[in-house]
């Protein structure tokens, strides 16, 4: 089975996110999209808890149909900091018979060869570059820019967010009261 792997911090998950993944699962060869919210972020960012991201992403991916699953891989492989390679490196020790891709924007690829391992990672994978904003890199469409960093904002202000997050995520964020710090 060949897997796009998307990670992210997702927090919260949003339309931009859903966009991304459909249109990955739509125009590359792949069989399914996972979800991979980040365990801890490498550059101490703060985050909701794991667990919440992790659901948010459930309901995020659930609208997508059942080629789009959520994996916790992070989770089980703990540790310090996620690393994208170390993360590789769980999912092709525990799926041995998969060929995993790795969707990464084109915002981050210049950025590529500043992480852990990315000689490695690039040997280990192959990348699934999308397009972010007004620059769309070498995919061939540009996602819209839409910013977890900007909803978070606008959560904690009382401001509305309809349109950037699936209902589905934004009732869990209402039910759990996160963001409202």
């Amino acid at each position: 089975m060949r897997v796009a792997i998307f990670g992210g911090s997702f927090d919260p998950p949003h339309v931009g996110h859903q966009l991304v993944a459909l249109y990955v699962l739509e125009t590359a060869a792949v069989d399914e999209l996972w979800f991979v919210p980040c365990w801890k972020h490498p550059f101490d960012k703060a985050l909701e808890a794991f667990a919440d991201r992790l659901r948010m992403s459930e309901l995020a991916a659930a609208a997508l149909g059942t080629r789009a699953r959520v994996s916790d891989v992070e989770a089980r492989l703990g540790g310090e900091d996620s690393r994208t390679l170390l993360t590789i490196r769980g999912l092709q020790a525990s799926h041995p018979g998969d060929e995993f891709l790795l969707v990464i924007g084109a915002d981050l690829e210049p950025e590529l060869p500043l992480w852990y391992g990315s000689d490695e990672l690039r040997r280990s994978v192959q990348l699934l570059v999308v397009g972010r904003g007004v620059s769309a890199g070498r995919s061939a469409v540009a996602m819209p820019a839409v910013s977890s960093t900007e909803i978070r904002a606008r959560l904690r202000a009382g401001k509305s967010v309809d349109g950037l997050v699936p209902r589905s995520v934004l009732d869990y964020i209402r039910e759990r009261g996160l963001y409202a710090k």
